[in-house]
């Protein structure tokens, strides 16, 4: 517990020092891969929509109107950011800070659930997918997007290379895949998109209604 810990606060306090140039260090990943995924994702939210490890709010601008949205991010730094960004878009929307592998709300609450660019990075990515199953309702909608192992054995090799340094240093995986995770615990994919050699994907899942 006590490791678990440490790791959590240096993690933390990784991602806090982050916050300032994290939309920089963004830029050119969101040109040369991501294409248009965040607008992909976003405009299908509807509802009481809750988006996992919200960031800097790099969603925010892409939701459509009429949805209410609530932002949870485990570093407050980059909450801070998220609000002031809300603000400039007058985007209205509740932001807490919480964990994605205990989020702080009942059962069955939110119509959708998403997240982008950041499983990659939560410790324990099955635990933060069952608790956005636990926290969406019957019916609901999840989209996630996320860079995975790739589907060309020679970018794995580099990922693994890259796992090496990046894993122990900022705690983010180049090689997950939630996609099965999501079908394992019974949601049914609506819309899903694999592209730049596997690297990048992006799916729509219902879970079943009652």
């Amino acid at each position: 517990m006590a490791d678990t810990d440490e790791r959590d606060l240096r993690l933390r306090t990784y991602w806090d020092r982050q916050a300032v140039t994290y939309d920089r260090q963004m830029a050119f990943a969101e040109r040369r891969f991501f294409g248009d995924t965040r607008e992909w994702l976003c405009r299908q939210a509807s509802g009481e929509v809750l988006e996992v490890a919200i960031g800097t709010g790099l969603n925010l601008g892409h939701y459509p109107d009429g949805v209410r949205l609530t932002g949870v991010e485990w570093s407050e730094a980059m909450l801070a950011v998220a609000r002031r960004r809300a603000g400039s878009l007058g985007v209205p929307a509740e932001f807490r800070q919480a964990d994605a592998q205990a989020l702080p709300f009942p059962d069955a609450f939110f119509d959708t659930v998403v997240c982008t660019f950041a499983l990659c990075a939560i410790p324990d990515e099955s635990r933060a997918l069952a608790e956005m199953h636990r926290v969406l309702r019957p019916g609901g909608l999840l989209l996630l997007a996320d860079h995975v192992a790739s589907s060309s054995w020679p970018i794995r090799v580099l990922q693994a290379a890259a796992d090496l340094v990046s894993v122990p240093l900022q705690g983010e995986h180049f090689r997950r895949r939630p996609l099965p995770l999501v079908r394992a615990m019974g949601l049914t994919v609506e819309r899903h998109d694999r592209f730049k050699l596997g690297m990048i994907e992006r799916f729509a899942a219902r879970r079943p209604a009652a």
